[in-house]
């Protein structure tokens, strides 16, 4: 039994020394070029994952990357990510999101986020706001598709529509609610 409890007090504090640094990351502040490249990389992986994402990003007024979302919680949790707004294939801003929860939760987990703003108005909408709350300054749909199937990028009729993912596919059941965006200096 003590061997049993020294092992959680162990996973604990590991769980607990990841989150606190991973809740520390807005310390260091990626450069453009290094945000840019993670874009890039995020990009491709969710083109290799839905062959529609291609479609609906070439549609889209504008999007926003944040390649790395870390979201950690012991508790209380938060996440935190740094991206970018493309607009007619380049970068025309950077980003932060950031969130916090409170409730039953205990890990660490990184995902990507991807925004798409399917009309001008939504994209302007977002450009001219003091800081972007999802679900208060604008609705995100989140698309969600098994494996097995394919996105029909000619039934969604949302005007933003987004798509979280990890190296280990498509996650489901997320939301963007309460995600706070804010324009950053690169």
């Amino acid at each position: 039994m003590t061997m049993h409890l020294s092992s959680v007090y162990r996973a604990f504090a590991l769980i607990a020394f990841a989150a606190s640094a991973l809740l520390s990351a807005p310390a260091y502040a990626a450069s453009a070029e290094e945000i840019d490249a993670r874009v890039e990389e995020a990009l491709a992986e969710f083109y290799e994952e839905s062959s529609a994402g291609r479609s609906l990003a070439q549609r889209a007024a504008g999007m926003l990357v944040f390649p790395r979302v870390i979201k950690a919680g012991i508790g209380i949790g938060g996440e935190y990510g740094e991206g970018a707004l493309l607009v007619n294939g380049g970068t025309e801003a950077y980003y932060s999101v950031a969130s916090a929860s409170v409730g039953f939760q205990l890990g660490v987990q990184r995902k990507a986020q991807v925004i798409m703003f399917m009309t001008d108005e939504a994209l302007e909408n977002f450009r001219t706001s003091d800081g972007w709350e999802a679900g208060v300054d604008g609705s995100v749909a989140v698309v969600e598709f098994g494996a097995a199937e394919e996105i029909s990028t000619s039934n969604i009729q949302q005007p933003i529509v987004g798509f979280v993912f990890s190296n280990k596919g498509l996650m489901y059941n997320l939301t963007f609610e309460g995600s706070k965006i804010s324009r950053i200096e690169r």
